[in-house]
């Protein structure tokens, strides 16, 4: 999608730290993090919210929440403890729209 900085990053368009990838998305760093480890999972293809009809991609956010685990236990926070977070909408604190899984961990989460 035009304008949008997740799609640029998956095109490769923008920078962005790239820590895991395949053929249905992609995980880079958060560029601004709230935990040790702060990792964003984007779907390649844009979906601009959980609010959108997505009776057809429950295997794509199925397959994100897998790749999400993965990559907590890639990154050491699978013992500890780790957070998944989606934010829906600006008063979730959505500030890009287009669907992403925070992975959060290193800390303890209040």
């Amino acid at each position: 999608m035009s304008g949008c900085l997740f799609c640029d990053i998956v095109a490769r368009e923008k920078p962005a730290r790239i820590v895991f990838e395949d053929e249905r998305c992609v995980a880079f760093e958060d560029i601004r993090p709230h935990a040790p480890v702060h990792l964003l999972l984007v779907p390649r293809k844009h979906i601009s919210s959980l609010n959108e009809d997505l009776s057809a991609e429950k295997e794509l956010l199925g397959h994100l929440l897998v790749a999400a685990a993965k990559l907590a236990k890639e990154n050491g926070i699978d013992g500890t403890g780790y957070r998944i977070t989606i934010n829906t909408n600006a008063g979730a604190g959505q500030t890009i729209f287009h669907l992403h899984v925070h992975i959060l961990g290193g800390r303890t989460m209040r």
